[in-house]
């Protein structure tokens, strides 16, 4: 049997390389302030990938994306184990573009802080007198160049994502960059609406895109997780304050209150995260984790 290695392993994935694609593999390692915290979440992983594989297939009509699959049996036999069962995806290898695409539907998070300074969020100039965790009146897209492991991303304005494409496809930036940004607004804007019936606000989220062998701009990385968006329950949804959520927040906001914690969470605190996740898993896609 062939072994394989990941060829890159990011905060909480692991990324195999076995010849024509890629498996992307979930861990339940958890991050927060760009630090690995020393907890396994247990089913992490596998809730966080079946979530991803349910909005692929719910948004393969706006454009395609990475996933070919996120059954084993379809991946070398190294992968027919336990321990990759359920949160491993198999996909089509792409050439990723350099641009993260944040797309915020209600302000809150650095967004808010940005905003009661001087009006704007990421530059862009919005109305006077939001509350926090408002719905804005427009979703508005926010890209970011992607950082290396421990620095954080920078917030660019849409021309200079433009700029950034151009450089590396040349005569095609404006292309690119309008397609990543159409696609990000129409994304969110069918996911988003969705969830709302479901009982769930998608206040913001981003997502990544890749070229695949022909150039055509492809949806890749995770979509829609806890990890990659702010969750917030509609019961009991109300603007002029924070919001409870489905996602990491509030692990942050204990490792804030615990400075002494050195980044592990008590018990409790995992519990917590997995039912969060599961519930999220549950209300999104009518079944049970």
């Amino acid at each position: 049997m062939q072994e394989y290695k990941p060829v890159k392993e990011g905060k909480v994935r692991e990324i195999y390389d076995i010849g024509d694609s890629l498996i992307m593999t979930a861990t339940d390692r958890i991050s927060a302030f760009d630090v690995i915290l020393k907890n396994k979440v247990t089913d992490k992983g596998a809730i966080l990938t079946q979530m991803s594989k349910f909005w692929f297939d719910f948004t393969k009509d706006i454009l395609p994306n990475h996933m070919i699959s996120t059954d084993v049996a379809d991946m070398p036999e190294f992968f027919r184990t336990e321990r990759f069962d359920g949160n491993s995806m198999k996909c089509q290898k792409l050439n990723m573009l350099p641009v993260e695409c944040i797309v915020r539907g209600y302000i809150t998070g650095s967004g808010w802080a940005s905003y009661q300074k001087n009006g704007t969020v990421c530059g862009i100039q919005l109305p006077a007198g939001l509350k926090e965790s408002e719905k804005l009146p427009e979703p508005i897209y926010t890209p970011s160049t992607k950082a290396e492991i421990g620095d954080h991303d920078e917030n660019v304005s849409y021309e200079r994502t433009v700029e950034i494409l151009e450089k590396q496809f040349p005569g095609r930036g404006v292309e690119y960059a309008s397609k990543l940004r159409d696609y990000t607004l129409a994304l969110y804007k069918k996911c988003a609406e969705y969830a709302y019936s479901r009982g769930i606000i998608i206040a913001d989220t981003k997502f990544e895109f890749g070229l695949d062998e022909e150039g055509n701009v492809v949806l890749g990385d995770e979509m829609l997780t806890p990890d990659s968006s702010r969750f917030w329950p509609l019961k009991g949804y109300e603007p002029g304050k924070g919001q409870p959520s489905y996602d990491k927040q509030f692990v942050r906001d204990w490792l804030k209150a615990n400075p002494d914690s050195d980044y592990l969470l008590p018990d409790e605190v995992i519990d917590k995260i997995i039912a969060k996740y599961k519930e999220a898993f549950k209300l999104l896609t009518g079944k049970d984790f």
